[in-house]
């Protein structure tokens, strides 16, 4: 039997950009992808502190050392610039395995998005 866990979490992130009309998905700096251990196009669950929002969408990398966090696309809507984000990926796997997996958690700095 498989469960799903959390893989990686990004807590506590600043919205930097809102782009309705982009295609969808949403923009992380490269940095905080790595640090996360967060790949382009994963799957990613985005809950919104300030109005309770949560969504799903995929991942696309932004420029590194930015601290860019931009919802693209209809996401955009669920989000102002400024707003808190608390962005989780997940993995399946054995109990087992699960048992010893250790994920990435990431606590960026709240007012830059940057790595501390």
């Amino acid at each position: 039997m498989q469960i799903e866990v959390v893989k990686s979490k990004i807590h506590r992130v600043r919205v930097t950009g809102a782009d309705l009309n982009y295609i969808g998905s949403i923009t992380i700096d490269e940095d905080l992808m790595d640090a996360a251990n967060i790949i382009q196009g994963e799957k990613i669950q985005i809950v919104n502190n300030n109005n309770g929002e949560r969504l799903e969408t995929y991942v696309i990398p932004g420029p590194r050392g930015t601290g860019e966090l931009t919802l693209n696309g209809a996401a955009a809507r669920k989000v102002a610039v400024g707003d808190i984000l608390i962005l989780i990926t997940y993995a399946r796997m054995d109990i087992e395995e699960a048992k010893k997996f250790n994920p990435a958690l990431v606590f960026p700095d709240e007012e830059t998005n940057l790595l501390k």
